[in-house]
């Protein structure tokens, strides 16, 4: 019988623990996330696009934040887009080669 209780009440302990965990990864820590992301990702792109737009997936992978970053090249015609990969550690961005955008059938709303 006091097996049973010591189980019960370990279950009860990692449980509320696992839900103190999804609670403190949810909500504004995610939508915060996703800024930081945007934000960084269109500041790293503002060096080859004019006024970019970002779409951030809200979570990323375990490791990185993701996004893809669109706009009209510095200097050019159309739309160009990149790939642009947060690290959740080091909180720094890389983007990826630049794509035509025509090529994947992605335009941006303006």
């Amino acid at each position: 019988m006091q097996r049973n209780k010591i189980r019960f009440c370990t279950l009860a302990i990692a449980m509320a623990a696992a839900a103190g965990a999804a609670r403190a990864s949810s909500g504004d820590a995610w939508q915060e996330f996703a800024s930081e992301v945007e934000g960084k990702c269109k500041q790293a792109a503002r060096a080859s696009i004019e006024f970019p737009h970002a779409v951030v997936d809200p979570f990323g992978s375990e490791h990185y934040g993701i996004a893809l970053v669109t706009g009209k090249p510095k200097g050019g015609n159309g739309f160009v887009s990149y790939f642009c990969v947060y690290d959740k550690q080091t909180k720094s961005v890389e983007l990826g080669s630049e794509l035509q955008t025509d090529e994947m059938r992605i335009l941006p709303e303006e």
